[in-house]
């Protein structure tokens, strides 16, 4: 996702270094270009040998290296990100005071790229008024933090912050800053929907489907990671939920319309990858229904059109994305509901594809307009979800 991109990689010495190693894989593996600058205490702690083999760069760690006399100007200005993981107490009070006496903190006041610091320290320190100050300094100097989070220290459990935060929510929101500087749905408010519904025919049996929400999780992931404010209305599923999406959990169908229509006046992008029950029992029973010999019938109603229900209540210039599962004549009915729901893209799954669909981790959809269809390949869901939004962008 982050491919040609440059991220310098800021380490200082303390003992959250142990997550950096992690955290610099998952950049190398995203496809950036990672430079990792040590300062001499993180070398206490971890070897520079170490960021070598993970990065495949070279590592630097002072400012007298051969060769590497300008290094603290042209990192700075060639960089696409800075991250400082750890950033301890006393990298956090240089930074604020303008003191450069390594290459790091030389690194730091010279730069003109972004930087993302993931705080790591002993929760009184990360408490004192003097890191306070210098937080709120840096802050206004537009520095971005992530963490710390609260958990076990070095020195034992904790109930206050202190703890850097994990390599996933530090990685997620690096890829963030990256992509939002040049994404459209930067800034914006994106409402996904995933996953099934159940209505109750009794306490212990439902009408749904196998929907894992995964392609619904996907999209949320990935319009995250251009910079959006994501909303994720979930039915039931297993799935972890992507670092820094809001989530809403329901059960019903209706559930998911009240769910989104508490949020559509501020959406600019809706998404609605959920696979709502399309009937629910005309009553269903508070005790478990017995099983008899012979035939069993229940009689069903039709659930609310969730979708068909959001047009008269959707913002101005907002962008509707709708999903269609059909069996035969795809495109057809795929630009019916399109018409019918007042839709601006549709997502066209056909239900007999293999490895397609409902359970399983790739897909192959139809992205539709009123003017053209466009058939991708078979992708994982990640990738479908990104092509998607290229789409969504382009219609902002």
């Amino acid at each position: 996702m982050i491919a040609d991109r440059r991220v310098l990689v800021g380490v200082s010495g303390g003992i959250a270094i142990y997550k950096t190693c992690n955290v610099v894989r998952q950049l190398t593996e995203a496809g950036a270009a990672v430079d990792v600058v040590m300062t001499a205490s993180a070398t206490e702690f971890v070897r520079p040998v170490t960021f070598e083999a993970l990065s495949k760069r070279p590592v630097l760690t002072s400012l007298w290296q051969r060769d590497q006399a300008l290094a603290h100007i042209h990192l700075g200005q060639s960089s696409d990100l800075i991250l400082l993981a750890p950033a301890t107490a006393n990298l956090l009070a240089k930074a604020a005071h303008g003191i450069a006496d390594d290459l790091l903190t030389a690194i730091l006041l010279a730069n003109d790229a972004p930087v993302l610091a993931a705080p790591a320290m002993n929760d009184r320190m990360w408490a004192n008024s003097a890191t306070v100050r210098n937080v709120e300094e840096l802050s206004a100097r537009g520095w971005r933090f992530v963490g710390p989070a609260i958990g076990d220290l070095a020195e034992g459990p904790s109930a206050r912050p202190g703890r850097m935060a994990e390599p996933e929510e530090i990685v997620t929101n690096a890829v963030r800053l990256i992509r939002s500087a040049t994404s459209a749905l930067n800034g914006k408010k994106v409402l996904v929907t995933a996953g099934p519904t159940r209505e109750k025919i009794d306490p212990v049996r439902v009408i749904s489907n196998p929907s894992s929400g995964r392609m619904g999780y996907a999209i949320a992931e990935a319009a995250f990671a251009r910079g959006a404010d994501v909303r994720l209305v979930t039915g039931p599923s297993q799935l972890s939920v992507p670092c820094g999406v809001d989530v809403v959990r329901v059960e019903t169908t209706d559930e998911l319309r009240d769910a989104v229509g508490e949020s559509l006046s501020e959406t600019d992008v809706l998404v609605m990858a959920a696979a709502p029950a399309d009937y629910r029992p005309l009553s269903s029973s508070e005790q478990k229904l017995r099983k008899v010999d012979g035939a069993f019938s229940i009689d069903l109603e039709p659930t609310v059109d969730v979708l068909l229900s959001t047009v008269d209540r959707r913002s101005p210039g907002s962008v509707i994305v709708g999903f269609a599962l059909e069996s035969e004549d795809g495109v057809a009915r795929a630009r019916e509901k399109l018409a019918r729901k007042q839709l601006d893209l549709i997502v066209l799954n056909m239900a007999r594809e293999p490895d397609s669909g409902f359970e399983t981790t790739s897909n192959r959809v139809s992205l539709i307009t009123p003017k053209n269809v466009l058939e991708l390949p078979l992708l994982p869901k990640l990738e479908v979800a990104e092509r998607l939004l290229d789409r969504v962008e382009a219609l902002l």
